[in-house]
């Protein structure tokens, strides 16, 4: 947190907190610091315009069982991949002695190919058939 901004770790805003720390050092923080909040204020309205759905966060139809499990026709793969890892760990279904294992039961053998257990990396590749792509 620098002057009053929460900011993430992009390369063009750790450079802005570092110019308002140096300004504020030798005296010229007002005005460094009102280009600084233009500058955020713009960034924040422009990256808020890029949610438009694209790449993982779109929405796209999904497969009868995958819908079925998600209670959606729809879904984007980020919503499906929390609500599957949200069911994995409600249900106690990672192998105890190795998290990375998943033990399927009979809602998740639907999704995942009939498999009795998944590596916890071979869950998206799993899921991408049951995204309909449509062009």
């Amino acid at each position: 947190m620098a002057g009053g901004f929460s900011f993430s770790c992009s390369n063009e805003k750790r450079l802005l907190v570092a110019m308002m720390a140096t300004s504020r050092v030798f005296g010229r923080g007002r005005g460094l610091i009102a280009v600084v909040k233009a500058s955020s204020a713009s960034f924040a309205s422009s990256s808020a315009s890029n949610t438009s759905g694209a790449g993982l966060m779109r929405m796209m139809p999904v497969s009868p069982q995958l819908g079925e499990f998600l209670g959606a026709s729809e879904s984007s793969r980020t919503e499906a991949a929390k609500k599957i890892w949200g069911y994995i760990k409600l249900h106690k279904l990672q192998n105890p002695e190795n998290k990375r294992e998943i033990l399927c039961d009979e809602k998740l053998k639907r999704i995942f190919a009939g498999k009795d257990s998944v590596g916890m990396f071979e869950i998206t590749k799993l899921l991408s058939p049951h995204f309909v792509k449509s062009h």
